[in-house]
């Protein structure tokens, strides 16, 4: 039977499968660092074993094997412990030059276009594992916190024949002769389960958006976090729960810092662009936050507040979907923002739909082509909102990482469509 390095104890024998981070060969002993995906285990190899000290300098770093031997106590290693040699099985050969190196001394020095080019070899680092386990805490914290809150999962459909953002950042597919689109948000699915009577949804799926942006916080595919709510009284309630359910997610971490004192600060944009405007970043009525307005944002709140998060509320009209509940030339809407950057978006939706109508043909938008989202509205829509967060820049930025492309298996963007 296997036993995994993290269950290793002292006078057991074992039996071991795992990848060879290192090889020390020495002239009287040898020593096979040994992985696997819980932890390193220093393994020896004495000269008294003549076959498998043998062996030793014909293996290769990274090759598969299968080490059995024996737990003994060795205060000098790392571990305190470390596994006597009886044989070593190679279970998988390493047969060229690896395009990187797993075992790289001091920082991370490969590039990380090509170490995405190679990131199954990338991913067997220690470190970058590391990241992938805080991604994964992340997620079932997600499910967990949803869930106990009274949330259905669903999955939406991810090709659609129409979208409810811009159409100039959708993907076009052939879909049997018909255009259709990869989608750019759950919006319209969930605002039609809220309708269905389920009330509360929430979903963990994959969002596409054709925007020729490349930076280090965009990317063409990203994984979404949506919930949506149904008789909300007002936008409080829609904070409240990304609020509680950003605390669930720290409350499982360990070893990371954030700055979250109390409550997150509620910062109207019109306060927020007074504030910018104090330190000489001047933005017009009707102006978004650009990235650099969103950095120097996070600045001042973490001085003023002590806080890494803000939520900036009554966004202006001019830069919302024509689906948010107008609030004079501002929006019920808000964008969280965590550290400088944007994770979140989320708002009150009009659910009346005369004035959803007026709204959508002002924004360009024919909501008559739309039949199956405007029969959402003619028959019983309650008062509803929700919000969408980027659960990559979420750990991006919990890790303080520079590239959300860090926290993605395989990133998708403008210039990688591979592996």
């Amino acid at each position: 039977m296997r036993t995994y390095i993290k269950d290793l104890k002292v006078g057991k024998e074992v039996t071991m499968n795992g990848w060879l981070h290192e090889i020390r060969d020495l002239a009287k002993i040898k020593f096979l660092l040994l992985r696997d995906r819980t932890g390193i285990i220093q393994c020896v190899v004495l000269s008294d074993n003549q076959e498998t000290f043998d062996l030793v300098p014909k293996l290769k770093q990274e090759t598969a094997v299968e080490i059995k031997g024996k737990v003994v106590e060795n205060k000098v290693a790392k571990l305190g412990y470390e596994v006597q040699v009886d044989s070593v099985e190679v279970l998988g050969e390493v047969l060229q030059v690896l395009p990187i190196q797993v075992v790289e001394k001091g920082d991370i020095n490969t590039d990380l276009s090509t170490r995405l080019d190679y990131r199954f070899l990338d991913l067997r680092k220690p470190e970058i594992q590391k990241i992938f386990q805080v991604r994964d805490s992340i997620y079932k914290t997600t499910v967990d916190f949803f869930s106990k809150q009274g949330f259905i999962a669903v999955n939406t459909p991810k090709m659609t024949s129409a979208g409810v953002e811009s159409g100039a950042d959708m993907f076009t597919i052939d879909y049997f002769g018909t255009k259709a689109y990869l989608s750019q948000s759950p919006q319209i699915y969930k605002q039609m389960l809220v309708c269905s009577g389920f009330e509360k949804v929430f979903e963990i799926g994959t969002v596409f958006r054709a925007e020729k942006s490349n930076t280090s916080r965009h990317q063409t595919e990203f994984t979404g976090v949506d919930f949506e709510m149904g008789f909300v009284k007002n936008l409080s309630e829609i904070m409240d729960v990304t609020e509680a359910y950003l605390k669930e997610v720290l409350s499982n971490l360990e070893d990371i810092e954030v700055a979250l004192p109390g409550k997150i600060p509620r910062v109207e944009m019109v306060e927020l662009k007074k504030m910018l405007k104090e330190k000489g970043k001047e933005l017009g009525e009707n102006e978004d936050l650009d990235s650099e307005s969103e950095q120097l944002v996070g600045d001042l709140i973490k001085e003023k507040h002590g806080c890494d998060f803000v939520f900036v509320i009554n966004y202006p009209w001019d830069k919302r979907p024509f689906y948010h509940v107008k609030n004079g030339n501002g929006t019920k809407s808000f964008d969280l923002l965590f550290k400088g950057v944007e994770i979140a978006t989320g708002s009150l939706r009009e659910h009346r739909y005369e004035v959803l109508k007026a709204q959508a043909k002002e924004k360009g938008v024919d909501l008559d082509a739309m039949e199956d989202y405007v029969l959402l509205f003619k028959c019983g829509a309650p008062p509803h909102g929700g919000c969408g967060l980027g659960l990559d820049r979420i750990a991006q930025r919990l890790l303080g990482l520079d590239n959300v492309r860090e926290v993605v298996f395989l990133p998708r963007d403008p210039d990688r469509l591979r592996p």
